[in-house]
């Protein structure tokens, strides 16, 4: 309808902003220590105007791109504008929601029942040296193979037997030497 209007689409001023409306919606509850979601937890100094009065807010309403989990948006209380609120712990590496869902099926599988953020990271960089070390070892067993393919594909000559010659000969002393060539082709 505005398209039939105005004839034009509306262009994209915040690029940001639009991704954002895009991503999955959380709701979470603010605590003393900023928003935990999947373990990890999320903090900026933006946020401790609400956390002294967090009893009063009712659950925020947050987004978070699967692809980099680093970082939330969370719609502000009066609703006019989302906040980038990254990890508490800033030097953890920025990881997808796969990886993070892996790692804690990983250890739930070695038996923790009760998992930390550290914990969780602590195993995301255990997967990650794995990854990084197959991904050697195959890039290393690949070359060997082309390398041995190479072997493979080429016949072995056959052994050149010298001719059989009698020592002893006289007439090989006989025999003129041999001329050079008269003409040779240069390129």
């Amino acid at each position: 309808e505005a398209v039939t209007r105005v004839g034009v689409p509306a262009v994209v001023t915040r690029a940001t902003a639009f991704l954002v409306d895009f991503l999955p919606i959380i709701r979470r509850t603010l605590t003393r220590t900023g928003f935990v979601i999947d373990h990890i937890h999320y903090y900026a100094d933006t946020l401790k105007p609400w956390i002294a009065r967090r009893d009063r807010w009712p659950a925020f309403l947050i987004r978070r791109d699967p692809r980099d989990i680093s970082r939330i948006w969370v719609l502000e209380p009066e609703g006019q504008h989302y906040l980038e609120i990254p990890y508490r712990t800033l030097s953890h590496p920025a990881v997808t929601l796969w990886e993070q869902r892996q790692a804690l099926t990983k250890l739930r599988q070695q038996g923790r029942e009760q998992v930390d953020e550290s914990a969780l990271f602590r195993m995301i960089g255990q997967m990650r040296e794995i990854v990084t070390t197959a991904q050697k070892a195959t890039r290393k067993a690949r070359r060997d193979a082309d390398r041995r393919q190479h072997l493979k594909a080429s016949v072995p000559p056959d052994k050149p037997t010298p001719p059989e010659t009698d020592v002893a000969d006289p007439q090989a002393d006989n025999l003129p030497p041999a001329k050079p060539f008269d003409q040779i082709e240069e390129w």
